[in-house]
């Protein structure tokens, strides 16, 4: 497979290219997204569900574009742009984080109702449930206390003494064994 003539410019034409762009040149800029893509793709798939792979690309670029005139021409372009890839990643994870929350919320709430309960809600739960109890009491401690009680790290490593890296492993370690039990129950998250 041959390298296409924009990926082998030196990097120093980013800063013409980015200049160009700044003056209105859409095809500067279409250059620069042809130039980049591969490597803001690899470190979405790296941080990110696959399935919103291209939404989420699109949104790096596009962020790239409105902000190119906050630019300070000093940074590199790419590592500029890799760093918005990262927050566009860290966005979309904390929003999944926030639905995976309000979903543990829901069910958490739904046997609480005084009308009938919504069966979906009573098999989320259920679900919930069962996946907690294949969990490790450290790993489920954790995840009950950040995920469901909304508690900050800090305060978890205060109560359970432990180092706050602690409680950071052991939330990201538990968040992978429940996706992976949700995962095999066919929930998709």
């Amino acid at each position: 497979m041959s390298t296409a003539p924009y990926e082998s410019l030196p990097e120093s034409d980013d800063s013409h290219l980015v200049q160009q762009s700044l003056q209105g040149d859409a095809q500067s800029f279409r250059l620069l997204y042809r130039r980049h893509e591969k490597r803001v793709r690899t470190i979405l798939y790296q941080l990110c569900d696959v399935s919103v792979l291209d939404d989420l690309v699109q949104d790096v670029f596009l962020r790239a574009w409105r902000g190119l005139p906050k630019f300070r021409q000093t940074a590199k372009f790419s590592t500029w742009l890799y760093r918005i890839a990262w927050n566009v990643a860290s966005d979309y994870r904390q929003s999944a984080a926030r639905g995976r929350t309000q979903l543990q919320e829901l069910t958490k709430q739904a046997p609480m109702r005084q009308e009938s309960p919504d069966v979906m809600h009573l098999h989320y739960q259920d679900l919930v449930q069962r996946g907690l109890s294949e969990l490790s009491a450290a790993h489920r401690t954790v995840l009950v206390l950040h995920d469901l009680e909304e508690i900050p790290q800090k305060e978890i490593a205060e109560i359970l003494g432990i180092p706050v890296g602690t409680v950071k492993s052991r939330l990201f370690h538990a968040r992978a064994a429940m996706r992976q039990f949700l995962d095999h129950e066919g929930v998709q998250i």
